[in-house]
This record gives C-alpha cells, structure tokens and sequence, in this order.
C-alpha cells in the first residue's frame, strides 16, 4: 500500500486552529511539529530530562507544522481535504512514501541488543530468538522508559552481572519498563521491586515481567514517590536490598539523595545512573553529603554512571 505525506505549514499561533480544522473534517491522525509546543513539553518536564537531541532541537527551529497521512488512492478523502484547506485559505504539500507496511516496519528498530557478557535484551515478538546462552530479558518496548538502547541503561546492567548473586534483593527506582528488575531476576536475584512515579508504568512492568515467567512475589511493581510518600518509604525501607537500582536523570538523584540511605544496608550496592557527565560532580556531592561513599565512575559516550555504598557509620 502506497501513502501520501501531507504537510499543512503554519505559525504557532495558528496551530491550534489548523488542527481543530482538520479534526472538525474527519482527520484525526495528526502530527504536529511545532517548536514553541517543544519547548514548553521540556519546561513542564524539567525535572525528568537532562538531556535533549540537539539536532531534534535544530530540525524542530522556527518549525510549526501539521501532518497527515493518506493512502494515494483515497481520492475520495484527498477531494475533502482539498475543499477544507481552501475553505480556511491553507495549503499543503505532498510526497509520496514507499510501498512499506507501517504498521510492522516499526519493528526494525528493536533488533535483539547484546547487554554486557550475560544479558540480551528482546522485543517480545522476538522471544525464541536464540540467546547465543546468553539470559534473555523479554520487554514490549516504546511503552515507557528503558528498551536497553540507552547508555545509562547499558551500564547499569554491565554492572549488575558483577553484583547480582543468587538470592540478592533488589531495589528499582525508576523502574519505568521494569527492565532492570527483570534483568536483576534473569541473574538469579530472588526478588526485585520496581517503583515509579508514573501510574502507567505499574501495569506495564507487570506485563513486561509475564513476558519474562515473573510475577509476584518474585517481582513487585508499585507507583509513588519515595521523596514525599511517607507510608511508600516506610513499606520499602522495612526490607533489605543487597542491590538498589536508580537509573533517572541527575537532578532526580540528588533529590533522592537524602532518603536512599533508608535503602542501603553496609553491603548493600546502589547504582545510580542517567548522569550526564557534566553533572556528575552534582550528583557526587550530593550523594557524598547524604552519608554514601562513591567507589567506582563508569562512562559510556556522554553518560556516567556511579557505584556508591552507605559511608561507614
């Protein structure tokens, strides 16, 4: 099936009249590229991005656009959008796209990932690809956070092969897909529990962890966040973590900072990644006055991720 790429071009100010236009039309499925929506998303999120593609930043300059996508043979859909532009005095362009079947073409961008020396990271449709006895770690990607891809991920897991022993506990913070704690599992961990903030990220842990044969009560997903929820710390800290996992970004750490040794135990392990390297000194002092000793800065392009312990009392 061939597609038409359809661009509307327009102003910021006019986006928002454009898309109510198309939608008023029949013409749900919209992309909108629009720098000013850019960066007010990014503004709203600070906390949770310390790092933006540059040239995402530069393709997205002075851009405020909306896009559509027809088959070419819809004439039908393709005469009323026509008349609904020139009815508002817009106008598109189109080009035409390859013959590709989008709707699994997708799949290519999540090939079989090779993590460290023990781990392989799977789309699910790909879970009896042969592991090279290698443990696999089974995800639906593009759900929520960590498909393996990232650097912080990967050196989080490289990590892990070195301190999961059978039996460990594990702590995830952050958990978003949950990919950590499977992994930690994979390993031989006895337990893992992942936490984060965002509600939709329980539900889809839990469903990436049946994808891997776990469930409770070797691995428990729960949302909520352990700086503010009172009764959340105090169900964690009862336990004991021989791994505590944060994998966010660098100012969550440090706001994390204070209450993580609740979690750290003299022996426990806490690997913090998802730090740009030009924070790392940030989060250093913000771990160092929290009562944890670094030992150990890994880096890997652009990212740094730290092994610390609970400073001797």
């Amino acid at each position: 099936m061939a597609w038409l790429e359809i661009t509307i071009n327009t102003t910021p100010k006019k986006i928002q009249f454009v898309t109510n236009v198309l939608t008023a039309a029949g013409f749900s499925d919209l992309l909108i590229e629009d720098q000013e929506e850019f960066e007010t998303f990014l503004e709203e999120n600070r906390d949770y991005w310390d790092y933006i593609d540059e040239d995402l930043q530069q393709k997205l300059q002075g851009l405020s656009r909306v896009k559509l996508y027809l088959e070419d043979t819809d004439t039908a859909a393709m005469a009323r959008l026509e008349k609904t532009l020139s009815t508002h005095g817009l106008t598109m362009t189109t080009a035409s796209l390859p013959d590709v079947d989008y709707e699994e073409s997708w799949k290519d961008s999540y090939p079989p990932q090779p993590i460290g020396e023990k781990l392989i990271v799977l789309p699910y449709w790909l879970a009896d690809t042969d592991s090279q006895g290698r443990q696999k770690v089974i995800l639906d990607p593009g759900l929520t956070f960590g498909t393996g891809a990232h650097p912080s991920t990967q050196m989080v897991m490289e990590a892990m092969e070195s301190l999961i022993v059978p039996g460990s506990h594990c702590l995830d913070l952050g958990s978003g897909s949950a990919i950590l704690s499977i992994a930690a599992l994979r390993l031989g961990a006895a337990s893992a529990v992942g936490v984060d903030v965002d509600p939709k990220a329980e539900d889809i842990a839990r469903e990436n962890a049946a994808y891997n044969g776990f469930g409770a009560p070797a691995f428990t997903a729960l949302t909520g966040n352990v700086t503010t929820d009172r009764e959340l710390m105090a169900r964690l800290s009862q336990d004991h973590y021989d791994v505590v996992l944060v994998n966010i970004v660098a100012d969550v750490i440090i706001s994390l900072a204070p209450v993580l040794p609740r979690f750290l135990d003299q022996g426990t392990h806490l690997i913090c990644s998802g730090i740009l390297d030009t924070r790392l000194a940030d989060v250093q002092a913000a771990l160092t006055a929290a009562g944890i000793t670094v030992t150990q800065v890994r880096q890997k392009e652009d990212w740094r991720c730290i092994r610390a312990e609970r400073s001797p009392q």
